[in-house]
């Protein structure tokens, strides 16, 4: 089994900055792939960005060149670097991995962009 618990998430203008974060227990992190999906009121969950147990990232279209996910494995811990925020990022990122065939999901942070 997979706990995954995101903080971080709040309040922050228009061109502002946010880091959030998702601890992961109860699995061995550091082979795990790790994913960020966010979801606004009325509309779909979306996958914003992924990191492989190597590294590797990929993004959405609608967050290259500002969001960037990176991992700690010391200290079980992937995070996601949000940079020139802009209200329509606002919404509930979650974190998403996958252990076992299994998906799991952590409860979301809010993050809203506004002034």
């Amino acid at each position: 089994q997979v706990q995954l618990v995101e903080s971080g998430g709040g309040l922050v203008q228009p061109g502002g900055s946010l880091r959030i974060s998702c601890a992961a227990s109860g699995s061995i992190f550091s082979i795990l792939a790790m994913g960020w999906y966010r979801q606004a009121p009325g509309k779909q969950r979306e996958l914003v960005a992924r990191i492989t147990s190597g590294g590797s990232t990929n993004y959405a279209d609608s967050v290259k060149g500002r969001f960037t996910v990176s991992r700690d494995n010391a200290k079980n811990t992937v995070y996601l670097q949000m940079n020139s925020l802009k209200p329509e990022d606002t919404a509930v990122y979650y974190c998403n991995t996958v252990e076992g065939y299994r998906d799991y999901w952590g409860q979301g942070t809010q993050v809203t962009v506004s002034s």
